[in-house]
């Protein structure tokens, strides 16, 4: 589980591990729907920022990080992240794995809205 380090009443350090990114995959995948968007955004950006240098919040894809954290950092005017390479590449697969459903989710989540609309 990640360590959260309150260092004063503004900063936090976060510290986590590769079972970490487990728990953020298990989490999207059982409540897909709910984070459909957060895995396509993480699947289609982690590249760009090199993949270990990913910021959850440049593209409001937080949501799912701060249920792994069980805390909003935002809180906090400051939090660094302290995080092994393999967290972001495990966040990366798992997130790229379960695309292709997001993207399945989204557009019966658009479908069912059109329908709903039209009744």
């Amino acid at each position: 589980m990640a360590t959260i380090t309150v260092i004063d009443d503004k900063t936090i350090q976060i510290a986590v591990e590769l079972k970490d990114a487990l728990r953020m995959i298990e989490e999207a995948e059982n409540n897909l729907e709910r984070y459909a968007g957060e895995v396509l955004a993480i699947a289609e950006k982690m590249p760009e920022f090199q993949y270990t240098y990913f910021c959850f919040y440049a593209y409001d894809t937080a949501a799912l990080f701060e249920n792994m954290l069980g805390i909003d950092p935002k809180q906090y005017l400051s939090f660094s992240l302290d995080a092994p390479d393999s967290f972001f590449y495990t966040l990366y697969g798992g997130m790229k794995g379960l695309s292709g459903a997001a993207r399945l989710c989204q557009a019966f989540a658009t479908e069912r809205t059109d329908v709903e609309v039209n009744v």
